[in-house]
This record gives C-alpha cells, sequence and structure tokens, in this order.
C-alpha cells in the first residue's frame, strides 16, 4: 500500500505549539507531518484535529521562530509508528523510539502503530497467575496477577521511584521456564531520576530484561503523550508475538496528565474537572486497557502505574479516574514515610481487586488467603486501639487490645519495612505473617482455619 504524501504552504495562525493549516484534503486524525523551515531544518507534527479544509497540527519540538509565511508543511499519510524487535531488551530510549544510551539504531523486526490495534473483549483471558514482586505488602496482602492492572499512588516526595525500580528490578512469576520482561516508562521526570532508573538496573543487572523509556521534564509535551503508548507497544511485541510476561511500569501518570491538559488549553477546549480535559477518562483507559491476557496466546501484559496525588488528594480526577479503570491500588502513606518505613505501603485502603484468583494451593500456598484476612483484621484493630488510647489514655484499654497495639507496631516494623534490595518470596512473606499472629492469643486467630493453624502456627509460640 503507498502513502500519499502531500506538501501545504498554507498555515494561517501559529498559536502556543499549534498551528493551522487551509486548504487540506485527505487528512486523516493522528496524522504525522514534516515541517520545514526557511532555512532548511525539520521538524516533526502530528494533526490534532481536522474540520473541513482546516488540520491543527501540533508541532513535536515547539514553534519558537516559525512564521506562518515561510513554512511549508508536508503531510505523511501515516500515524506514529515504532520499529520492534527483540533487540531492544537492555535498551535505553527517548520518548519518539529512538535510542539515547549510545547504542547502535535498532533494526526492526516490523513497524506498529503506537495506539495499538482493537481488542475484542471476548479474546480476553482471565488473569488468574501470580506475579512475585519480593515486596511482602504486595506479595501477601495486595497480590499482584498477571495481566493485571495495579496503580501505586503516591505522593510528592514519597519513594515511588524507589519502589518502583525495586519492583522492576525483582517482579518474577513463579513457574520456571516462561520469559520474563520488563518495559519500564518515565514521563516527566529529571535528569537525576532518569539517571538513577538507568544507573539502578544496570548495577542489579535487570537491564537485560528491561526495555526502558524515558522522557524529560524538559522535552515537549507531545513526547510524554507518546512516551506511554511506545511503551506499551513494546510490550505488545514481546508478550502476544514472542510469548513474553511483560510487566509494564508507567511513572509519572500526573506528568502525562498535565501535558494532556497543556495542549487541551492550546487548543482553546472548554476545561473538564480542576482544569483537565473532559475526555482524561477515555485517555487514561486507551493505555490502562491494554493489559490483559489473550486467548491462546502464552504471554501477557500486567501494568504498574504510578502517579503523584497533588496534595495527597485521592479525590483528584487523576487518581479517581485511574481507580475506576483500574483493578485497585497501592496507597503509599506519608506518616509510615515520616517514620522512616520503607515501602511506606498504607495496607488498610489498598486493594487488589484481583487477588483472590491469583492465590492458594498450587499458585502461592494453601494458608494465603486466611493468613492475609487475619492480618488486615488484626491490623484495623490495633489501629483503632491506637486512636482509642490517644482520646482515653492507655488505661482504658483491655489486655487484649494493648496486644493488639503491639501487634500493629510490630506489623509495621516487621512486616511493612523492608529493605530496598530485600527479595522476600512468598513463603518469607508468610513465615513473617505467622510469627507475628503468634503475638496474639490462639482464641483471636477467626479468620484463619484450625487445619492451617495446626500446621503452620509456629510452635514456640503454641501456649499463647
Amino acid at each position: 500500500m503507498t502513502t500519499v504524501t502531500r506538501e501545504y504552504r498554507t498555515v494561517r495562525q501559529i498559536i502556543g505549539p499549534l498551528m493551522l493549516v487551509e486548504g487540506v484534503e485527505g487528512i486523516t486524525y493522528g496524522e504525522l507531518t514534516d515541517i520545514k523551515l526557511s532555512d532548511g531544518s525539520m521538524r516533526r507534527g502530528r494533526v490534532l484535529e481536522v474540520s473541513g479544509d482546516k488540520a491543527m497540527v501540533q508541532v513535536f519540538e515547539g514553534t519558537s521562530g516559525l512564521s506562518p509565511q515561510d513554512v511549508r508543511v508536508k503531510f505523511l499519510g501515516k500515524g506514529i509508528e515504532l520499529g520492534v524487535s527483540t533487540d531492544m531488551l537492555g535498551r535505553v530510549f527517548d520518548g519518539f523510539g529512538r535510542p539515547v544510551d549510545g547504542g547502535p539504531p535498532i533494526i526492526p523486526e516490523k513497524w506498529l502503530n503506537v495506539n495499538g490495534n482493537p481488542l475484542n473483549p471476548y479474546a480476553r483471558d482471565y488473569p488468574n497467575e501470580f506475579i512475585q514482586t519480593g515486596i511482602s505488602t504486595i506479595d501477601l496482602l495486595n497480590t499482584l496477577v498477571r495481566g493485571q492492572k495495579l496503580p501505586i499512588f503516591s505522593g510528592s516526595g514519597l519513594p515511588h521511584s524507589r519502589l518502583a525500580a525495586q519492583i522492576a528490578r525483582q517482579a518474577t512469576v513463579l513457574k520456571t521456564g516462561e520469559k520474563f520482561a520488563v518495559v519500564f516508562a518515565a514521563m516527566g521526570i529529571t535528569f537525576e531520576e532518569a539517571e538513577f532508573f538507568i544507573a539502578d538496573f544496570r548495577r542489579t543487572g535487570a537491564i537485560e530484561r528491561s526495555v526502558l523509556f524515558r522522557n524529560l521534564a524538559d522535552d515537549p509535551p507531545i513526547e510524554r503523550i507518546a512516551v506511554p503508548r511506545m511503551a506499551l507497544t513494546t510490550a505488545e511485541y514481546l508478550a502476544y508475538e514472542k510469548d513474553m510476561h511483560v510487566l509494564v511500569i508507567l511513572t509519572d501518570l500526573t506528568n502525562y496528565c498535565e501535558a494532556l491538559s497543556e495542549i487541551s488549553a492550546a487548543r482553546k477546549e472548554v476545561p473538564g474537572r480542576r482544569g483537565y480535559p473532559g475526555y482524561l477518562y477515555t485517555d487514561l483507559s486507551t493505555l490502562y486497557e491494554r493489559a490483559g491476557r489473550i486467548k491462546g496466546k502464552t504471554g501477557s501484559i500486567t501494568q504498574i502505574p504510578v502517579l503523584t496525588m497533588p496534595e495527597d488528594d485521592k479525590t483528584h480526577p487523576i487518581p479517581d479516574l485511574t481507580g475506576y479503570i483500574t483493578e485497585g491500588q497501592i496507597i503509599l502513606h506519608r506518616g509510615l514515610h515520616a517514620q522512616g518505613i520503607y515501602p511506606p505501603v498504607d495496607v488498610l485502603p489498598s486493594l487488589s481487586r484481583l487477588k483472590d484468583k491469583g492465590i492458594g494451593a498450587g499458585k502461592t500456598r494453601e494458608d494465603h488467603a486466611d493468613v492475609m484476612n487475619q492480618l488486615y483484621s488484626a491490623y484495623a484493630r490495633g489501629k483503632n486501639a491506637k486512636e482509642l488510647a490517644v482520646v482515653l489514655g492507655e488505661s482504658a484499654l483491655s489486655d487484649v487490645d494493648l496486644l493488639f497495639v503491639k501487634f500493629a507496631d510490630a506489623f509495621e516494623d516487621r512486616f511493612v519495612r523492608q529493605g530496598e534490595d530485600e527479595n522476600r518470596s512468598i513463603e518469607d512473606s508468610l513465615r513473617i505473617g505467622w510469627d507475628l499472629l503468634a503475638m496474639l492469643p490462639r482464641n483471636e486467630l477467626k479468620r484463619v482455619r484450625d487445619a492451617w493453624i495446626e500446621k503452620y502456627y509456629p510452635k514456640q509460640s503454641a501456649t499463647a
């Protein structure tokens, strides 16, 4: 199929990063353009809107120094494409898929449109296999399942970058012989953060099974919008054509949404909630819904989007809409961070909606669900007792309540807290869980069946 390219000199207006071209025909939404300046230099752009014979083009590199009469715009007849290959593993790319690690260019096995192919919902397979991240609060309490999308809700100044890097390093599927890869996309981050991720991956050797896309804070907003789509296109290729299990980590989605807002303002669109575009939900769903498994395909795509909640506000449009689309959330807590606990995961409001499908005998361990429920229950009771003690004083608490207070403190110190390089297996997490439950009288373990207590309850505490 031959693509038709047309060149126009009918630029009528330039507003911010946008230019209006008149008298066009046969132009489609998302089409790429080459913009030639009077000095012979080139810039790239993309069609944002078509109305009759007018097209709105967004210039990737910005419009500074452009004047309408000196510009020629060539429409290329195709959308943004990414050349994909298994050689991308171990490499670092910019927002447009160009290598930035000093290595040779990628020789693509095929070219794919970054918007992906539509997926028939009937073809989806249900996520039901456990992914081990090595982090107890996720593996045991908010289990990540293969094909799931599980976001991390963080706040400014919290260690979400370190947590994302740790998950990328440690995540694995327990079945032996299955190929696992990580696609890591960083949007709107500082150069220092970008170097941290790349250096961390190289230090631990995780880079060998990873593809990194990075977009810096001073890069154009249009590139920021392209980054997650580049990452997901790479993931789809590795998962569905190379039978790999791919974990996609997108950080920070807040920067992505800010770029959307910036472009929306330049287009003079009517803003929605808090100034974000009215189509924010739709746009985010085009990213998140590219996770999952397909019937008849070995590979899968699991997503962990990371976002910082402005002012730690869960009702802000970005975490709010993300929570609607995705299957749960891991929430980081500023209070735990202030206590020096890493990772500062707030267990009680965190949730993984698909965890029940990925745990139990043959997947993790038979007692997993009971231990998880009991830990949740005991920690919640301990937290309530602590709040009561603040109001009424410790003397108002019963002996059992005081035990639960001790349990809550020990839970945060021994279970939630773990080292940045500490990779706990699910057995390690369960062992720590049982050790903590041994602090409580056996008659208080109402959510664990007797058979598991007999089998796993630490023997030295059996007299408690």
